[in-house]
């Protein structure tokens, strides 16, 4: 089975080797049909901490690393100005 792959936008760099994910999904409310943006935000593994706040990154989906990450930094699409 292939691993899962994210798009988000980094809200969090503060930590150590670490970086914060907020991944957007959109769905249609069951009953109105009105699109409803959700917000996850995941931990994900900056090994070289090259992620800075606002950039556009993908994470992909990973054995555990701690006790809160579970995904590892795949690569920066966009840096943030």
């Amino acid at each position: 089975m292939p691993k899962k792959v994210l798009r988000g936008k980094v809200v969090s760099n503060k930590m150590q080797k670490t970086v914060v994910v907020a991944v957007e999904n959109k769905r249609p409310h069951p009953r109105y049909k009105k699109m409803i943006a959700r917000t996850n935000k995941f931990k994900a593994h900056d090994e070289n901490n090259e992620c800075n706040i606002g950039d556009w990154v993908e994470i992909i989906e990973n054995p555990p690393i701690s006790k809160t990450k579970r995904w590892v930094l795949k690569g920066v699409l966009v840096k943030a100005e």
